[in-house]
């Protein structure tokens, strides 16, 4: 919520008339998952790569075999992170003390 109010405070997000400072949590709604939504994301690199001249270093289909290779590989982290030692960590590392 506090990144919506910066962005609309700086004007990155056009076409909403809304005073940021009167944004409120009692204005968020929880909708229920729409069954089958989510079957798509398309994404569109054009920006990035036009623009920036970026491109991907590895295709999808490699990416995706690489990353299941590597939790097959690293059990002991995705058991570390499943047993919620990881978030014990990440709360130890980050929290505001």
């Amino acid at each position: 919520m506090d990144n919506i109010k910066k962005e609309l405070k700086e004007g990155k997000v056009k076409g909403i008339d809304t005073n940021p400072d009167e944004i409120t949590d009692d204005l968020k709604v929880h909708v229920e998952d729409r069954l089958g939504h989510d079957r798509r994301y398309a994404i569109d690199n054009t920006k990035i790569t036009t623009e920036l001249g970026w491109e991907p270093s590895y295709t999808f289909e490699d990416g995706i075999v690489e990353t299941i290779d590597w939790y097959l590989n690293n059990q002991d982290w995705v058991e570390n992170v499943k047993s919620g030692g990881y978030q014990e960590y990440y709360d130890k590392m980050y929290s505001k003390k």
